[in-house]
């Protein structure tokens, strides 16, 4: 009887593998509709720990095109000192790297090493900025920028800075770079800056805002143009320039006069103590109407004074969370913020928390 059952059930099964296809040897089907799955790149990238899943979720393309050169691209990541759980990270956040010529990868590397020839320096551009680094479209126009900021004797790790968070900007004509550049140079020594000082000047707005070069040269000139009818002299332009850096490109006309007029009534203020407040906090020109809205009566509703917020405007760039909550660590010492300034509360976390351990050990003093 046992061995019966066991015979009928076997050419059940049998007659069954008959009639159900059998899977692709060299491919994997997600959908009807997408193509198959290279089986040699999926086998690869399995092999290198890569998250197969997440890569079908996201950019599941990737696995279907042939050729590809998952293990070229992970032995020059080794090469350049990448372990196997970076290459691994790297292939999940940007995929398309596999996709890379060999050929095409080392004259990237070249191109990165250029500016950039520390090996451990560069892995950690690359893992934070894969897309940046496999971008292999107008070479010649990476060339050319890194040639020009490099004539500007701007340091070769700002440089590979903005190459990783800004690669747009390498990879248009050097023309329009040199557009911007120029027109910050002038605005600089139009303000008063000293020709020595420039490169260092550049330098810092380069490294507060990698995107500013992708900024028009117009939008400069619009911003400062407005900022001088509001009756700023050449020296507090300046100041506000140092200040504020690149943002200053990205201000609009419009919006800053909504945010000085606002300003102006709430504080109740004249023009000349206007400018005073907005060269303490040059915030206020960026900030939204909304925001500033927000934060002005936030302050108002938990019993601070206009004048607190005259004396100390730097206040307005805190939120209004961030000021609850110093007001009331503060009072549980017994500081009340009412009866005083606001520079108490004003500054970075850190600046707080320095100032707050400097109360509580005076509090512990004994008498």
């Amino acid at each position: 009887m046992f061995r019966a059952t066991t015979a009928s059930l076997c050419s059940y099964c049998h007659r069954m593998r008959l009639l159900v296809p059998s899977a692709p040897a060299t491919s994997t089907l997600a959908s009807p509709n997408r193509k198959l799955e290279n089986q040699q790149t999926v086998e690869s990238l399995y092999e290198l720990s890569v998250d197969i899943r997440k890569l079908r979720k996201f950019k599941g393309w990737v696995l279907s095109e042939t050729p590809s050169y998952v293990s070229e691209t992970a032995d020059v990541l080794r090469d350049m000192g990448a372990d196997t759980t970076a290459i691994a990270s790297i292939f999940e956040s940007h995929p398309e790297a596999i996709l890379c010529q060999p050929e095409d990868m080392a004259a990237q590397r070249e191109l990165w090493e250029s500016v950039c020839p520390n090996k451990c320096e560069m892995m950690i551009i690359i893992e934070k900025f894969p897309a940046s680094f496999f971008s292999l479209t107008n070479r010649d126009n990476q060339h050319a920028n890194i040639r020009y900021l490099q004539s500007l004797w701007i340091n070769k790790r700002i440089i590979s800075k903005l190459m990783a968070c800004a690669p747009q900007s390498f990879c248009r004509p050097v023309e329009r770079n040199q557009e911007v550049i120029h027109t910050l140079r002038e605005t600089y020594l139009d303000l008063g800056g000293n020709e020595s000082n420039l490169c260092i000047w550049l330098q810092k707005l380069l490294l507060q805002n990698p995107h500013i070069l992708l900024q028009p040269a117009e939008a400069w000139r619009d911003s400062l143009g407005f900022l001088r009818e509001q009756g700023f002299t050449t020296e507090e332009l300046l100041s506000l320039v140092s200040s504020l850096r690149a943002s200053i490109s990205e201000l609009k006309p419009q919006y800053m006069r909504h945010a000085i007029a606002y300003i102006e009534d709430a504080l109740m203020c004249s023009k000349e103590e206007l400018k005073e407040t907005i060269i303490q906090c040059p915030a206020i020109l960026y900030y939204t109407l909304p925001t500033l809205v927000g934060r002005f009566q936030g302050l108002m509703d938990v019993g601070l004074s206009v004048e607190q917020v005259k004396e100390s405007p730097s206040v307005l760039e805190l939120t209004t969370q961030i000021v609850l909550y110093r007001i009331h660590k503060l009072a549980s010492y017994g500081y009340d913020v009412r009866c005083g300034s606001l520079d108490v509360i004003v500054g970075t976390k850190k600046d707080f928390e320095l100032m707050y351990g400097q109360l509580h050990l005076r509090q512990q003093r004994p008498l």
